[in-house]
């Protein structure tokens, strides 16, 4: 196999980048020691720049190597509707009509559960909202369950071990759980149209083992960490916020579902988001912060994923290619680790005649590794900007969340490959 100059450049590139994302703590802490380019530096150590930071070297390596009207084509070429939907989910889920009705919901399911108080609201957290992501999308799932973490459980003074261990649970419960559906989780969105995978194969081949697996990753790590929870007071640590008119929760939750429904028209997405601006000027008494810096930032970072990983097909492929079907399912554990589930299953999609086990394992390997890293899934970098300021250096190491995800990961594999 003959590999050009920029395919050599991206490969070399991201690798940097994934070496960039484990060492963002070292720019951090040169950013209080070299004050002068201190800016610089915090730039650098937000997890979330990475891969836009290397995508801008790639793109600039390419106008050096192939010319402008190469680089420019490229980049062209890329689909960005992904970070379009995860930018404008974020911000619409993260609203306070949003946040409150999902939070009335979780508290109501939590005081029918026979687990009381704060272990009982730190349970349904973790297992309810992942499972709701097969129907609103795990962006979105992803943002309100770290949004109701941070201020009912983070915000508290908890151990450093639990806030690790939920993320872990709360990462790979979200990649998996989307599983219910053909159209929540972006590794299965990118082959269910091809492989004509509708709701019904879904739930009979994936849904009812992502089930056991999200129940029993949320059952061990509650029973773990039950008495440092049982002394948390789980309420709101803001101050008591008026009450939300029903129309706007309901006009709130229509622009969610319209996002959902359009997310693969960018177009209509930004049209609907600009309009939802317009609503929350209108009514800016009923609103906390937007999210839109938080936002930026990961949709900045999936959009790096993209440009970066679309010079990654030239390896990856032949590699998944080579296995068998057991080999593939372990193999896309490992390699959804260091690169995007998704790009795994769409190169996967390209090829012609695969037997239906290898499309399973595939399949089920990309979502069980979900987890383990930022990159391993579109709506872990939104986990992330949401939770880090509650983590030492206000950054969430990638080898704590690595050792936090490994135990429901293993939970997952045992699900997916021998339920």
């Amino acid at each position: 196999m003959t590999v050009t100059p920029i395919q050599a450049i991206g490969a070399t590139l991201f690798a940097l980048a994934i070496v960039h994302t484990f060492t963002t703590k070292f720019f951090e802490r040169l950013a209080h020691r070299d004050t002068k380019h201190a800016g610089v530096w915090h730039l650098l150590g937000e997890i979330e720049v990475v891969f836009g930071f290397w995508a801008l070297v790639l793109v600039i390596a390419m106008f050096f190597t192939e010319g402008a009207a190469t680089a420019t084509a490229y980049v062209k070429s890329r689909n960005f509707t992904e970070p379009v939907f995860v930018f404008a989910i974020m911000v619409v889920a993260a609203t306070r009509p949003v946040l409150q009705a999902a939070t009335v919901l979780i508290v109501r399911i939590a005081n029918a559960a026979p687990a009381k108080g704060a272990i009982g609201f730190y349970f349904v957290v973790l297992a309810v909202v992942p499972i709701l992501g097969s129907f609103i999308t795990e962006p979105a799932a992803m943002t309100l369950a770290a949004l109701i973490l941070s201020r009912r459980v983070f915000s508290h003074s908890v151990s450093t071990r639990l806030k690790y261990a939920t993320l872990g649970v709360l990462f790979v419960n979200i990649s998996i759980g989307g599983t219910l559906t053909p159209f929540a989780a972006p590794p299965v969105l990118m082959v269910a149209g091809a492989w004509q995978w509708d709701i019904e194969f879904m739930l009979i081949n994936f849904g009812w083992k992502a089930l056991v697996a999200v129940l029993t990753n949320t059952l061990i790590a509650t029973y773990i960490f039950r008495n440092e929870l049982a002394s948390l007071e789980i309420s709101d640590k803001k101050k008591q916020e008026q009450p939300m008119p029903v129309f706007l929760t309901l006009i709130h939750l229509l622009f969610l579902v319209g996002i959902v429904i359009f997310s693969h028209h960018p177009k209509f997405i930004l049209g609907l988001f600009l309009f939802f601006l317009g609503l929350t000027h209108a009514y800016k008494q009923f609103q906390d912060r937007l999210i839109l810096r938080e936002a930026l930032l990961v949709s900045f970072f999936l959009a790096g994923l993209v440009v970066l990983g679309g010079q990654q097909q030239w390896w990856l492929q032949p590699v998944l290619l080579s296995m068998s079907s057991d080999q593939v399912f372990y193999g896309a554990i490992v390699l959804t680790a260091f690169t995007d589930n998704a790009a795994l299953t769409y190169l996967g999609s390209l090829v012609p005649g695969l037997s239906d086990e290898f499309k399973y394992a595939l399949v089920a390997g990309a979502v069980t590794g979900g987890g383990l890293t930022i990159i391993a899934n579109a709506p872990n970098p939104a986990g992330v900007a949401i939770l880090r300021g509650h983590f030492d250096d206000k950054s969430v190491s990638p080898l704590g969340l690595l050792l936090a995800a490994i135990p429901p990961t293993l939970v997952a594999l045992i699900a997916f490959k021998f339920l």
